[in-house]
């Protein structure tokens, strides 16, 4: 009985111990108590109305559910800036008429994110995701909403992994 006591105090020591180091989300110690997004403009050939303060919107969403920082619109600890450089579709597959069954939209958002506390964090790096969706189907209106918002929440999350996580 008593062996079973220590080990359970040895476990919960252990538990809430880690704790320190990791959280729910992923992330390891921040040193930092702000951050800021600056605005990503839509520097894609192609450009659609609105997906520039969509992607400003949604990274700064995620970080400020994901961790305890601080949003600032200037002097930030953490400083994310860059711009959406592509938004593309293209066709993925045929059918026996050579006409297009599928097609693909591909956006990708260059990042410069800066740690103001730990230069070593800095990087300079593009995310790119992509949608595939029926070609009958126009990319407008429900199609087009739902591809942003699962190209934003994969992108957002990689450079939230990138620059807090580190996975």
């Amino acid at each position: 009985m008593r062996k079973t006591h220590l080990f359970l105090i040895l476990i919960l020591i252990c538990t809430t111990n880690s704790c320190n180091v990791y959280n729910f989300t992923g992330t390891g110690k921040i040193d930092a108590k702000t951050f800021q997004v600056n605005f990503f403009p839509n520097n894609a050939e192609l450009v659609q109305p609105g997906l520039d303060r969509t992607f400003t919107l949604n990274l700064q969403d995620l970080i400020q559910n994901q961790t305890n920082l601080n949003l600032v619109k200037n002097g930030g600890d953490l400083t994310y800036e860059g711009e959406i450089t592509d938004y593309r579709v293209t066709p993925m597959m045929a059918t026996a008429d050579i006409t297009a069954a599928q097609n693909r939209l591909t956006i990708r958002v260059k990042v410069q994110f800066t740690n103001k506390n730990k230069e070593a964090d800095n990087f300079d790096k593009t995310f790119e995701f992509f949608y595939d969706y029926p070609a009958a189907q126009q990319l407008s209106g429900p199609t087009l909403d739902s591809a942003v918002k699962i190209i934003f929440e994969r992108i957002t999350q990689d450079i939230f992994n990138e620059s807090l996580a580190k996975w």
